[in-house]
């Protein structure tokens, strides 16, 4: 008996919407979940979140054990009650940070050894102890093995031995989870772009047994067109009745071609930290309010996403705002990104149902590609 339930409702060629159902709630995919690495969506209330569509929210173990500090987080009640929000929650294990931290992180058979990008200090994660933090301390609904990811290019022998750990770390990870009714684990294939070390992961993984599986080391520099690479064989080697998660991606175009290719959750930091920064996606690419030439432009930024942002102020007001770095910009377009990403994955799952996801994506490909 598994606590996280998937139900496919459609599949259309390889893309597949369906439900994801937990003790907190129902997470309909294809899903984006925003980022909330310190226990917010950076600009945003979880009441904005949550008018944006967003079922599910992504915590960072890492930020979170180094600040609040996860006995603390604990004895308020975990993260949910701590951020309020009452919907489900993943988090990531801290593994990323071996790899975007590596100077200040050493990795040994046993655990991963930080020193605190806050303060210098040092601490030790082990599969066992990030299992307990997510779990036990902030009593996230899904759970990541903790992995080692590799940034690319890699070498075979490096990829293979990142692999190899990932898949010993996995073992570890499951039993120190063991069963839970309401708390799922999910297991991270890894393999760099070779797909026989793909395979072997996976592999690896499917012996164990997860609840669900995400697809790790991509969106680390190897581009668009090799992540698609990767993509047209990775998703198809988990297995088809669990939830299939693409980490840290992406662009919209990349849920897009990452759906088509069988995949149903994502997170991604791009549209909160495009917002901060006064670029907007929309349904005709990606605008930059700095540019001068929407100093004058009343029209809406996208009336086609529904979010107060994207409706109900001009691309003029909001430009104005990005040139004057006022506070307001940063959480308007932060807004209307996290929106627009939600209207973008519902729009495909209704794609799917409707039997026209491919025509969905050539559409999309032609506005998006190149912007």
């Amino acid at each position: 008996m598994m606590a996280l339930a998937f139900e496919l409702a459609a599949t259309d060629g390889r893309a597949r919407t369906g439900v994801l159902r937990t003790a907190r709630g129902d997470i309909r995919t294809p899903a984006f979940m925003p980022v909330g690495t310190a226990a917010t969506v950076k600009a945003l209330t979880v009441d904005q979140v949550a008018q944006t569509g967003a079922d599910i929210l992504l915590g960072n173990t890492y930020h979170l054990m180094l600040r609040p500090g996860p006995e603390r987080m604990q004895r308020l009640g975990g993260l949910h009650r701590f951020m309020r929000w009452d919907r489900p929650i993943l988090t990531d294990s801290g593994g990323f940070q071996v790899m975007s931290l590596s100077g200040i992180s050493k990795v040994s058979e046993e655990a991963v050894t930080f020193a605190s990008h806050i303060d210098g200090s040092r601490h030790v994660l082990t599969p066992e102890r990030s299992i307990e933090i997510q779990a036990d301390r902030l009593g996230s609904d899904i759970i990541m093995q903790l992995d080692e990811c590799v940034s690319w290019p890699a070498g075979r022998d490096r990829a293979q031995a990142a692999m190899q750990l990932s898949a010993r770390w996995a073992a570890r990870s499951k039993a120190a989870f063991g069963t839970r009714d309401s708390q799922a684990l999910f297991g991270i294939q890894q393999g760099s772009t070779v797909e026989d070390l793909r395979r072997e992961s996976a592999e690896r993984l499917i012996e164990i047994g997860f609840d669900g599986y995400a697809i790790g080391g991509l969106a680390v520099g190897e581009g668009h067109e090799a992540m698609c690479e990767v993509l047209d064989y990775a998703p198809a080697l988990l297995p088809a009745d669990r939830p299939r998660y693409l980490m840290g991606v992406g662009k919209p175009v990349d849920l897009v071609e990452a759906v088509w290719r069988g995949v149903d959750m994502f997170d991604c930091v791009l549209p909160t930290r495009a917002g901060r920064h006064g670029q907007a996606w929309t349904w005709h690419g990606p605008i930059n309010l700095k540019n001068a030439r929407f100093a004058e432009d009343e029209a809406p930024l996208d009336p086609d996403v529904p979010c107060p942002t994207s409706q109900d102020y001009s691309r003029a007001y909001l430009h104005h705002l990005v040139r004057a770095d006022e506070i307001l910009g940063k959480i308007l377009l932060t807004w209307h990104n996290i929106a627009f990403y939600q209207a973008l994955t519902a729009a495909m799952r209704a794609a799917i149902a409707g039997g026209r996801f491919e025509a969905f994506r050539r559409d999309f490909r032609a506005r998006h590609l190149g912007g």
